[in-house]
């Protein structure tokens, strides 16, 4: 037995792979928009457009953005094995811009009356990561 094994008899967790680029422009105060359209498959770029988008009263959208990082998310998720459901740990930072860009489309969704979508999505980043759901509470 590993340390690791999954005792509950689940999905493995997915861990994204690193895309420190984008993260890094970023941090470093590159505008969002630039790394969006430098990185167009990063999730943590339209997730931050999303939040952006978001403070500043333009629900509809951080809807369009954070649902563009939401899928780019799911293909990156996938192409790293994910079966369509499981653990996307929080505590792996490349899965953070997936689980934010989520968290961002529950958000917005509630906000313009969208019920299903945002428990639907809710549910998702709690299932997915519980310390996630948290932190973004």
């Amino acid at each position: 037995m590993t340390i690791h094994e999954n005792l509950l008899g689940g999905p493995p967790p997915t861990y994204l792979p690193d895309d420190p680029e984008p993260r890094e422009l970023l941090a470093n105060g590159t505008p969002s928009a630039d790394v969006a359209a430098k990185y167009p498959t990063s999730s943590l770029a339209w997730a931050q457009l999303a939040d952006e988008a978001y403070e500043r009263g333009s629900v509809v959208e951080s809807y369009a953005y954070a649902r563009t990082g939401y899928h780019r998310g799911l293909d990156s998720l996938r192409r790293s094995g994910w079966k369509g459901h499981g653990p996307v740990p929080w505590e792996h930072e490349p899965n953070r811009g997936f689980l934010r860009a989520l968290n961002g489309l529950a958000r917005a969704a509630q906000a313009i009356g969208e019920k299903e979508e945002y428990e639907r999505c809710s549910q998702f980043l709690k299932d997915s990561s519980p310390t996630a759901a948290q932190t973004l509470g």
